[in-house]
């Protein structure tokens, strides 16, 4: 199969006593099953052309994982405030799209705990829930607060990460299950330590605007059959063919016998995919 790839697409489905991620790849207007291919040879080949995910224009080089130069400086979900909500400039005026501002950033986000690598605090859009939870690789995750505005969950973002880490260390996560962590005391004692920056914040955006919530943690199987005893990062940019056993998926990544392969890095390349 020949396309243009995307990041894979994630469904979290039962098996067994765990729940199981189904990978399935995107490629041009078709999908491409994974989970099938497990223990199967897997030969990837870049056919040196990249489409920009938002316009397709033909592009030499990506920007932001997929878009050319011109959409990465234009288009607002690839400017900063996407990676630090609590930067967002929209009451100032400058959003770069306001009318995209509004339709994905003032509508309700989650500020969550997660179990990849380590305990980290991450926030997402309540419609992304659980795939931003499964592309970062989590083996568990538990939503802590609801709040109408992203800006409003990096403010509880910032306010956590003080004593939490908001950041995946994929080569750990990639080398194996995470340890088990006791998310609901996790929470209970974030919320002890951080008690005057969480009330200051409802001071400032309204206490109705932010919500402490009380659910069940999410538990998150991979479909993977040996880890990597080392982390080797295989990169289209310097090797056009990639080839090795795919020996299981896990976040975004690949998982060979030859080394592990970031899907979403290139998101907009055009891949040829076969297995032996």
């Amino acid at each position: 199969m020949i396309g243009n790839i995307l990041k894979m697409q994630t469904v979290l489905g039962e098996q067994g006593t765990g729940q199981v991620v189904q990978y399935s790849l995107p490629m041009g207007g078709d999908l491409l099953p994974l989970n099938e291919h497990i223990g199967e040879k897997i030969s990837l080949r870049y056919k040196n052309e990249i489409h920009c995910v938002a316009c397709g224009r033909k592009t030499s080089k990506s920007f932001a994982q997929g878009h050319c130069y011109p959409c990465f400086r234009s288009l607002a979900s690839c400017d900063m405030c996407i990676m630090k909500p609590e930067t967002c400039h929209y009451a100032e005026g400058t959003c770069r799209q306001p009318e995209w501002g509004e339709s994905n950033c003032f509508i309700p986000h989650y500020v969550y705990l997660a179990n990849s690598s380590g305990i980290k605090v991450g926030i997402t859009r309540g419609t992304q829930i659980p795939t931003r939870w499964m592309d970062q690789g989590a083996t568990q995750a538990l939503p802590v607060f609801r709040v109408a505005t992203r800006l409003q969950s990096g403010l509880l973002e910032v306010a956590l990460k003080q004593h939490v880490s908001d950041r995946t260390d994929w080569r750990k996560m990639l080398k194996g299950e995470a340890e088990f962590q006791d998310l609901g005391s996790i929470r209970d004692e974030l919320f002890d330590r951080c008690s005057g920056e969480i009330d200051d914040i409802k001071k400032e955006q309204g206490a109705d605007a932010i919500q402490v919530i009380d659910e069940e943690v999410t538990h998150i199987k991979y479909p993977v059959s040996a880890y990597p005893d080392k982390i080797k990062s295989l990169n289209f940019d310097k090797q056009a063919d990639i080839e090795g056993c795919l020996m299981g998926i896990k976040g975004q990544y690949l998982i060979l016998d030859t080394g592990v392969l970031n899907i979403r890095k290139f998101s907009g390349y055009n891949i040829e995919v076969d297995f032996v």
